[in-house]
């Protein structure tokens, strides 16, 4: 589409996960973690982390030389493997950030609470719950089954 020049700009908006990591040595060691003591398994995430960067990957090679490559969110993993060179040969300007949704609840919270739902929130979640339901909830969208987007759980609801 950019006729092999790349995107100005690109947004990788990452959550990170709190299951599964790509290739078989991590998924080996995210499993192993498992078994250790909570402080134990909390210093081996903290240092030895890895995290699905497909994504991020995809974001870097599809961004122009000079561009600007956006990463709001998190990425916890400390020894992902990333192509340095690649962006230092293409002087990506790198910004990243969590999502700090709080400076613009001021702003949003009154489009919300008019009617005509003018920001679609109406319509954005694919799934409305039970918390009772929550366990299947979560596995249906790790799953990535029946359309799970986003799901909405509804405590007090039978």
């Amino acid at each position: 589409m950019t006729d092999g020049r790349g995107t100005d700009s690109v947004i990788d908006a990452v959550g990170m996960e709190a299951h599964g990591v790509a290739g078989a040595a991590a998924k080996f060691s995210q499993l192993m973690v498992n078994f250790l003591p909570d402080p134990a398994a909390r210093k081996v995430v903290e240092k030895g982390a890895m995290d699905r960067l497909d994504a991020l990957l995809d974001a870097i090679a599809s961004v122009r030389r000079g561009g600007t490559l956006s990463i709001s969110g998190v990425y916890g993993g400390a020894v992902d493997p990333l192509p340095m060179m690649e962006l230092f040969d293409k002087g990506v300007q790198v910004r990243m950030g969590q999502a700090h949704v709080k400076r613009w609840v001021p702003e949003i919270l009154p489009l919300l609470e008019t009617d005509g739902d003018p920001l679609g929130v109406e319509t954005l979640a694919t799934h409305h719950l039970t918390l009772d339901e929550a366990p299947e909830a979560y596995r249906m969208f790790q799953a990535k089954e029946n359309g799970a987007i986003k799901m909405v759980l509804h405590p007090g609801v039978a």
